[in-house]
């Protein structure tokens, strides 16, 4: 029953979430990105080699809401550690998401 009410939990606020602006300095878009790629090589590279699959799952096609992302980065999950504040700053988890949403719209590159 509990794992009922978590996943309607998440679909509930999944449903209402709104769209917030990137907190921390103001630094937007482009410039977000290019902060959190730098946040990304520091913190998740090692288990997400260029957003692919490695230690843990590719993350560049993965279909998860930003806060989803956001909260398994927090709280982990499966051999995912988590990362509180104290490690990953939420500026830099602002421009990490930034990253992986620029990273997202890129066109597929052919092998």
């Amino acid at each position: 029953m509990k794992p009922a009410i978590i996943l309607l939990t998440i679909i509930f606020i999944s449903c209402t979430a709104r769209r917030m602006p990137l907190a921390g300095n103001g630094v937007q878009g482009k410039e977000a990105a290019l902060a959190g790629k730098k946040a990304y090589q520091q913190y998740c590279d090692k288990c997400h080699p260029g957003g692919e699959a490695g230690l843990g799952p590719a993350l560049n096609n993965n279909p998860a809401p930003g806060f989803l992302k956001r909260f398994q980065v927090r709280h982990g999950l499966g051999a995912m550690p988590a990362f509180d504040a104290s490690v990953v700053s939420p500026e830099d988890l602002d421009h990490i998401m930034a990253y992986l949403k620029a990273k997202r719209r890129e066109p597929a590159l052919p092998r």
